[in-house]
């Protein structure tokens, strides 16, 4: 229970970050993407289910914030949650780079699934301008990832059930 509660307060303070303070900063187009960022991380540090079900939640609550169409960013973080937990579990390095690594490769192959499907549904733009801003808000996650993992990875292990000993 207080794990969910501190997920979620995670996802709406990221939520009104990205809408606020890093909606104003960008380059080339791009901004951060802080809902991918949150995902990621979660999905590392937890698993693929929690990273699924975080995925979710983060991308409806993205999806009804801002003017998007419903339900894309849904999926796309589901999707990258999953697999993301998915691909953690089979690495075992203790590198810090490898944070790095995976926000920056999940928030390009989610960026640019997105913008896919929204080219599927007719709302997309060119495919020039869409692999420009994934590769460079993938750029900007990468960067904001040394900053903001420490802290998610903290608030993890704090939330944790500790392990009860009986005799």
């Amino acid at each position: 229970m207080r794990r969910g509660i501190a997920w979620t307060a995670v996802i709406i303070t990221a939520l009104l970050l990205q809408s606020t303070i890093f909606a104003q900063v960008k380059l080339g187009g791009a901004k951060p993407e802080l809902m991918y960022l949150i995902t990621v991380v979660l999905a590392m540090l937890e698993g693929p289910s929690v990273g699924a079900i975080g995925g979710f939640t983060a991308g409806m609550g993205q999806d009804f914030l801002l003017d998007q169409p419903k339900g894309i960013t849904a999926l796309t973080l589901t999707l990258v949650g999953y697999v993301v937990g998915m691909v953690r579990q089979y690495i075992v390095t203790p590198s810090p780079v490898l944070p790095v690594v995976l926000v920056g490769a999940a928030t390009a192959a989610g960026t640019l699934f997105y913008g896919l499907v929204e080219y599927l549904l007719g709302q997309g733009s060119e495919l020039a301008f869409l692999v420009r801003t994934s590769l460079l808000s993938a750029l900007y996650n990468a960067v904001l990832t040394p900053i903001f993992f420490p802290i998610l990875r903290r608030l993890a292990e704090a939330t944790r059930a500790k392990k009860v000993y009986r005799w």
